[in-house]
């Protein structure tokens, strides 16, 4: 085994750090965001709208307009023809700006040295997998350990290259309306993200999509945040849904009973 020289840092040399971020306070630039959710509930349709307005400058809802930059985006589930790119087009997006990692020949994980590479080549400031599981490699997604060691891994090659990095995720079938128990995977998947949100339909109106700020290790939890998706007008963000809790969005699924009706008493 290799002996490694023991090195201390003294926090009194240690210089302060700004959060550099691509939306304040949801989303931080070097940093692994996750965003999760039950099956269309409109999440892919949410990252295409940030990856379109992350080539664009188009500000995000309370902010300011900025510096437009590349984006790279990894779906295992949607096609590129058939679904992203009519997504991004309806969003506006400049397609010159967003990359996909071909995988034809070998599939990608979080690790591949690919990702840094085309990071690297390409300038990105923004990396999305989706979802989540697809690009963890041949690991235990469960296992604290396991997990624990590929994100720690990606997260220090997102703040190497000041890139963020949005992993999608599921929810699991807990019956708990419990929001951090219920990302699919290993509670260390949440714990490695700085930031984490989720997406649902609002239970007395499923047109109205809110997103709430789930978990916020680097700022104050954002206030709730609204969109609709229309198949005329496409994605459009919507006011007034700031106070949206995630017990208002979860939905909590329910065990089938046995019918015992034909067995002896």
């Amino acid at each position: 085994m290799t002996k490694v020289e023991l090195k201390l840092n003294k926090l009194e040399e240690v210089e302060l750090e700004d959060v550099n971020w691509l939306w304040y306070p949801y989303i931080p630039f070097g940093k692994i965001t996750v965003i999760q959710g039950d099956p269309a509930q409109g999440k892919t349709h949410l990252l295409l709208k940030i990856a379109a307005q992350c080539t664009t400058g188009d500000a995000f809802p309370d902010t300011k307009s900025f510096e437009p930059f590349n984006v790279i985006y990894q779906t295992a589930e949607d096609g590129l023809g058939d679904t992203i790119k009519p997504r991004l087009i309806m969003s506006g997006a400049d397609q010159s700006r967003i990359v996909n990692i071909d995988e034809d020949e070998l599939p990608l994980n979080v690790l591949d040295e690919r990702v840094e590479e085309a990071i690297i080549r390409t300038g990105a400031k923004l990396i999305i997998f989706d979802p989540i599981q697809a690009y963890m490699g041949k690991i235990d997604i469960n296992s604290a350990i396991e997990v624990r060691e590929i994100l720690g891994k990606l997260a220090r090659m997102a703040e190497k290259h000041d890139c963020a990095v949005i992993l999608i995720g599921h929810l699991n079938k807990r019956e708990t309306v419990n929001s951090s128990t219920r990302g699919m995977g290993s509670m260390d998947i949440r714990a490695c993200a700085r930031s984490v949100l989720l997406v649902g339909r609002l239970k007395d109106d499923p047109n109205v999509r809110i997103i709430v700020h789930d978990k916020s290790s680097l700022a104050p939890e954002g206030a709730s945040v609204a969109f609709e998706l229309d198949k005329s007008k496409g994605f459009t963000w919507v006011d007034g849904y700031e106070d949206v809790a995630a017990i208002d969005i979860l939905s909590v699924p329910t065990k089938t009973k046995k019918d015992n009706s034909q067995c002896a008493p």
